[in-house]
C-alpha cells in the first residue's frame, strides 16, 4: 500500500502546484463575458486576449529587452562572483569576515533607500534609461546572493583534489578553471538559474530607471495592462504573465538535470 499512497501524494502535490498555472491559462483563454462570471474552464475559448498581450503591448520586445538584461546579468556575476567566493572560500583572513558581513547586511537593506543615490550615480554616468545601466545595477543587487551560494559550494569540494593540481605545478587560477569551475558546475548552474530568474521578475529598479518604451522590461510591460483607475484587462494581463512564464519553465527544463547531477560526480570518475 505504500507505493500507490506515494504516487498519490505525489500527484496531489503536482496538482498543488500546477493550478496557478492551469488558472491563468483558463483566464488567459476566456472572453470578456466570461471573465465577469467567474470560474476556470473556459467555455468558448479564445486567443483574443493573447493577440492583445503581443501586438498591442509589444510583448515581444519588452521579453527581448528582459532577456538581454537577464543573461548579461547572469554572466556578469558569474564572472565576478566565481572568483571572489574561491577567495572567500579557500582563504582564512580577516576580509572574509568584513565580506560575510556585508553579504548578510545587503540582503536585509531596504531596497528603496539606495534608489535616489543610485539614480544620481548612474545619471553622471548617462546610463539612465539604459539597458546597460539596468544590467549593472541587477549584477550589483544579485552578486551577495550568488557569492553566498557559490562560497558553500566550493567548501564542499575536497581540498585534496586542488592540492593534487598544485603539485602537478598549476597555480591559482588554473586551479580554479581546470579543476574547480568543472567540479562547480552544478552550483554555477544554480546559481545563474536563480540570478536570471531574479533579473527577469525584478520590477522596481526597472520602473525608477527605465522611460524609453522601446527599452521596457517585460513586468513594467505588464504592469500597463492595469490601468490609472485601477480598471485590469485580465484577460491580456492572465496572457501576457502565461507567456513571461514560459521562458522560466524551458530554462529549468534545460538545467534539471544539472542540477540533480552529484557536486563531485567529476572527481569520482577521474
Amino acid at each position: 500500500m505504500r507505493r500507490p499512497l506515494q504516487y498519490l501524494a505525489l500527484a496531489a502535490y503536482l496538482v498543488f502546484l500546477g493550478f496557478p498555472l492551469l488558472w491563468l491559462l483558463g483566464t488567459a483563454l476566456k472572453s470578456p463575458d466570461e471573465l465577469a462570471t467567474g470560474g476556470i474552464v473556459p467555455l468558448s475559448p479564445t486567443v483574443e486576449n493573447f493577440a492583445d498581450a503581443v501586438v498591442r503591448a509589444d510583448l515581444v520586445t519588452a521579453a527581448t529587452n528582459s532577456l538581454l538584461v537577464a543573461l548579461g546579468t547572469t554572466v556578469l556575476v558569474l564572472v565576478l562572483a566565481l572568483p571572489a567566493a574561491y577567495a572567500l572560500a579557500r582563504y582564512r583572513t580577516r576580509l572574509k569576515l568584513v565580506a560575510n558581513g556585508w553579504v548578510l547586511v545587503s540582503q536585509v537593506f531596504p531596497v528603496i533607500l539606495v534608489v535616489v543615490p543610485l539614480f544620481l550615480i548612474l545619471r553622471q554616468f548617462r546610463l539612465v534609461d539604459s539597458l546597460v545601466g539596468l544590467t549593472l545595477v541587477h549584477a550589483v543587487y544579485a552578486l551577495p546572493f550568488a557569492l553566498w551560494m557559490l562560497q558553500g559550494f566550493i567548501a564542499a569540494i575536497p581540498r585534496d583534489v586542488e592540492e593534487a593540481g598544485v603539485v602537478d605545478g598549476a597555480g591559482r587560477v588554473r586551479v580554479l578553471a581546470s579543476i574547480v569551475a568543472p567540479l562547480l558546475a552544478p552550483g554555477l548552474v544554480a546559481t545563474a538559474m536563480f540570478t536570471m530568474i531574479s533579473s527577469w521578475n525584478e520590477f522596481f529598479f526597472a520602473l525608477v530607471l527605465i522611460q524609453d518604451p522601446a527599452k521596457v522590461t517585460l513586468p513594467l510591460t505588464l504592469a500597463r495592462f492595469v490601468g490609472a483607475e485601477g480598471q485590469v484587462q485580465l484577460g491580456a494581463l492572465a496572457a501576457g504573465a502565461l507567456l513571461a512564464t514560459v521562458p522560466s519553465l524551458l530554462f529549468f527544463a534545460a538545467v534539471q538535470r544539472r542540477l540533480t547531477s552529484g557536486l563531485l560526480s567529476g572527481a569520482v570518475k577521474g
